[in-house]
């Protein structure tokens, strides 16, 4: 069986996640340290405890996401002396995943990639005036549907872009909250099952994220990145990068780019991958993975429950 381990975004995240692992075993305690340390905060106290009102803050979000999936990394290097290097045979990650994916891989260092999701966050926070921009999910239209009912929503100056192709029939659009929920009633009249405001606090992956973009260019610019172990598949091409210039090119656009999901998992499946291993919170990842291809396997480890039934199912 040919795996890729793969790394969540965020909404994947809530009250108690990590605390489990943090208990059970020595090196996620040590690993969730490393992040409080790196970014001078107890966002252990909060990923375990709350409060869900800060949790849920994008710029703790991301870098808590990152910490759980690198924590259960770490745990299965340790306890079941399954290394990213001799199991997968790709990475890939949703969004700030791809920063997990990166952190796995050995491209990024755990403390940058904790401290340049804190900027991430923080930034793509800061780039909207909260109410300007709203994201909403497109349910039953493919990719192109949704590109043509963005298009048809944008206009006087007000922008509307496709943000994630997440799987067949789940596409996410973004932009100006006017633009946005003309979006929502154009998917309607084009055939679309459901089409919905999300609960998120900017809208991600389109232009208006130019602001971030820039940050993210300056703070990318003065971190070490190295050839990844395994290769990636970049959000942005859906496609594999190793070349070190490259990722953080890729990074700086993944900001206001679309997020090839759906294409990403294809390119995987195709190259022979037949299981998606979703490493950290929630299941999401693992959950899509039939629905964009039915020969696919996705399976999720985000506790020590999970970790003890994964290697008991690679022995």
């Amino acid at each position: 069986m040919s795996w890729a381990f793969v790394f969540p975004g965020q909404g994947s995240q809530a009250v108690g996640m990590g605390k489990e692992l943090a208990a059970a075993f020595t090196e996620a305690r040590e690993l969730f340290q490393e992040v409080d340390d790196a970014l001078n905060q107890k966002l252990s106290a909060l990923m375990f405890d709350g409060p869900s009102d800060a949790l849920i803050l994008t710029e703790n979000a991301q870098p808590a996401l990152m910490a759980v999936s690198m924590a259960v990394v770490k745990v299965l290097e340790k306890q079941g002396n399954i290394s990213i290097r001799n199991a997968a045979r790709y990475v890939a990650g949703h969004s700030l995943g791809e920063y997990s994916a990166l952190a796995a891989a050995g491209s990024l260092s755990l403390s940058d990639a904790a401290r340049l999701l804190k900027t991430r966050g923080q930034a793509m926070q800061k780039a909207v005036p909260v109410g300007v921009g709203a994201m909403a999910a497109l349910l039953g239209l493919d990719v192109d549907a949704a590109l043509d009912v963005a298009s048809s929503a944008s206009g006087g100056g007000e922008i509307c872009a496709a943000a994630n192709d997440n799987a067949p029939g789940q596409v996410v659009v973004s932009g100006h909250k006017a633009a946005v929920e003309r979006a929502i009633e154009i998917a309607k009249t084009k055939g679309a099952k459901r089409a919905m405001l999300l609960p998120v606090s900017a809208p991600f992956h389109c232009p208006l994220m130019k602001p971030a973009a820039d940050v993210m260019a300056e703070a990318l610019a003065a971190v070490a990145i190295k050839s990844p172990v395994v290769p990636v598949i970049a959000n942005v091409t859906a496609a594999t990068v190793i070349d070190p210039d490259e990722i953080r090119r890729l990074l700086v656009q993944q900001v206001t780019a679309m997020v090839r999901w759906r294409e990403s998992v294809i390119v995987m499946k195709d190259a022979g991958v037949d299981l998606l291993v979703e490493l950290g919170a929630g299941k999401v990842l693992s959950g899509l993975a039939k629905r964009i291809d039915e020969s696919l396997s996705g399976v999720s480890i985000g506790g020590p429950k999970d970790i003890e039934e994964f290697l008991k199912r690679g022995q």
